[in-house]
């Protein structure tokens, strides 16, 4: 399908970019982006990468799981380090909702590249522009404000240079960038090999350029802090307990959620099983390593999700499917179909901008502890300060030595923050590890929002005969606790945990909710503490945002209300 007439195409090319920054402007919630804006700040400031570590007073002081710990800590705290300097000028120009804006350009820069790679393949600007929304609903989950994109732009970029097969010049260059931005930089060696692999065996006339500047590629891509330790690292990676416990490196299945995600791969997989005999190298090679990369960890979804599109536009047979009588009126749908587009994306933009979806310029503050953080300031709190692990990159911004964050940087000390925030009331090894770290302050959240568990710690530290640790700070966001107050500093009634569980879940149901579990698990609780009135409000609270079926909630809720 082609158009005859370019203005319906420009518009539409238009209104589709304008569409996906809108859909990719969320606001910055993401907890890892506030420990990288800092460390931007760190490297442009001190004109030095962050080594040793400057943020995480545990760092030095945790012993090594492993004997090629320090490397893996180097490279975790060094390989994004051109990135973060690059997100802290946007930030120091622009403000925060700059760096949103950022974010949603490399996102709608991927769906572009996607669209482009497929226009030039199928010759239809229609097919182009259809891959480019279909990579979208996927990429939405991870439209995070942290230096990663970039290893979801550069794969793009460089199959987009192989398929012109001119400015080969630029890869080794990309390739630089790329590798002291992100520790995906490897992606580009998957890349190249498709692309050399194929040239080898269908004997292209350019295959001597094609090699020649792939490998100038890789070995610029070693032209780092950490030069070629990113295969190590990865080893490390997935023999590590620490990264294994988070969501974003765990296996995503062979089916669930992401739908959009799943509905691509299999999508594409048809495409090439229909067309195999007509399927390049490079693509079945790029696909074989998307898919098992995908498959692999949660984080390399959008590989995938962009590469899908290009190859179902390639491959499947839609002219050998379709009705002869379809075919004869192909141009015509083309541009009735161009219009109802048109209709469609300034509808979407409309609606985005009016509920307040699009363009959301800011971050999610709500989510974090600023005002634990002012007053920890404010009363200028030195003891060493115990912290959740979500919200330490927080923390780190606002200029506070922190227990733990995002970095994962000791397999040691993330189990000695687990024993610490899971452990039940009464247990002394709690006390003798906060004791061990010379720990004298504690600012926690309750829950953990994904799972909607209640951290122990947070009951441990109000149990009527808990003595050590004084409450002297509590809001929606975070309970701040002393171990010595200073003197003057009122000391609240720990009674009111009860108010603030409330308060914590409320906040995040109203704000996220998508995540309601937080409310499920206090209705268990209060019904469990004999308090029926508060286990009724937060059954309610969760039964009207479900996080799935739950005939066990609603049996509950029913038989509170007949007892009230």
């Amino acid at each position: 399908m082609r158009f005859s007439n370019s203005k319906p195409l420009g518009a539409l090319l238009g209104l589709t970019a304008l569409f996906l920054l809108g859909l990719f402007s969320t606001e910055l919630a993401d907890s890892d982006a506030w420990w990288h804006l800092k460390t931007g700040q760190y490297i442009v400031t001190q004109h030095r990468l962050p080594y040793p570590d400057p943020f995480a007073y545990t760092t030095a002081l945790a012993k090594p799981a492993y004997a090629g710990e320090a490397v893996t800590q180097r490279f975790n705290l060094t390989h994004e380090w051109l990135a973060q300097a690059l997100m802290y000028l946007i930030e120091s120009a622009g403000g925060l909702g700059a760096v949103v804006l950022w974010k949603a350009l490399l996102l709608t820069l991927c769906c572009g590249l996607t669209a482009w790679i497929a226009r030039r393949r199928t010759n239809s600007w229609s097919w182009g522009i259809a891959a480019a929304l279909a990579a979208a609903p996927a990429l939405t989950g991870f439209a995070h404000d942290r230096p990663s994109l970039l290893s979801y732009v550069f794969p793009f970029a460089f199959i987009a240079i192989f398929e012109m097969r001119r400015r080969l010049w630029l890869l080794p260059i990309l390739a630089l960038i790329w590798a002291n931005s992100h520790g995906g930089f490897f992606l580009g060696w998957v890349v190249c090999g498709a692309y050399c692999a194929e040239a080898l065996l269908t004997r292209a006339p350019d295959a001597r350029r094609i090699l020649a500047f792939s490998g100038a590629a890789v070995l610029a891509s070693g032209l780092n802090p950490n030069g070629f330790n990113v295969v190590s690292t990865l080893v490390s990676y997935r023999q590590s307990p620490l990264t294994a416990a988070l969501i974003e490196w765990s296996r995503p299945g062979f089916w669930g959620e992401p739908y959009a995600f799943f509905l691509l791969l299999y999508g594409a997989a048809a495409a090439l099983a229909l067309s195999w005999k007509r399927v390049r190298v490079a693509d079945w090679l790029m696909f074989a390593a998307f898919a098992a990369a995908s498959l692999a960890a949660f984080r390399n979804l959008p590989l995938m999700a962009l590469l899908a599109p290009i190859l179902i536009a390639t491959y499947f047979p839609w002219q050998r499917t379709l009705p002869a009588m379809w075919k004869r009126t192909l141009p015509a749908m083309a541009q009735y179909a161009a219009y109802a587009g048109l209709a469609a994306l300034a509808c979407g933009i409309v609606w985005g901008i009016a509920s307040g979806a699009f363009f959301q310029l800011r971050a999610a503050e709500w989510r974090y502890p600023a005002g634990a953080a002012d007053f920890l300031r404010r009363h200028s709190i030195s003891a060493r300060l115990f912290n959740t692990y979500e919200d330490g990159g927080f923390f780190i911004w606002r200029g506070l030595p922190v227990f733990i964050d995002g970095r994962s940087l000791s397999e040691n000390l993330f189990q000695d923050y687990r024993m610490i925030m899971g452990t039940p009331p009464g247990d002394q090894r709690r006390d003798d590890t906060l004791s061990r770290y010379r720990i004298g302050a504690i600012a926690i959240n309750a829950f953990e929002y994904t799972s909607g568990v209640l951290y122990p710690l947070a009951l441990a530290l109000t149990q009527p005969g808990e003595s050590e640790w004084k409450l002297v700070y509590d809001d929606p966001a975070a309970m701040v606790f002393l171990r010595d107050a200073p003197p003057g500093l009122p000391v609240l009634d720990k009674a009111q945990i009860f108010d603030h569980l409330e308060s914590e879940c409320a906040l995040h149901v109203s704000r996220d909710p998508a995540f309601p579990l937080c409310a499920r698990t206090l209705g268990e609780f209060f019904l469990q503490a004999g308090d029926p009135v508060r286990a009724r409000r937060n059954l309610a609270l969760y039964l009207q945002h479900p996080y799935g079926d739950d005939p066990q909630a609603r049996q509950q809720y029913l038989q509170l209300l007949q007892r009230q």
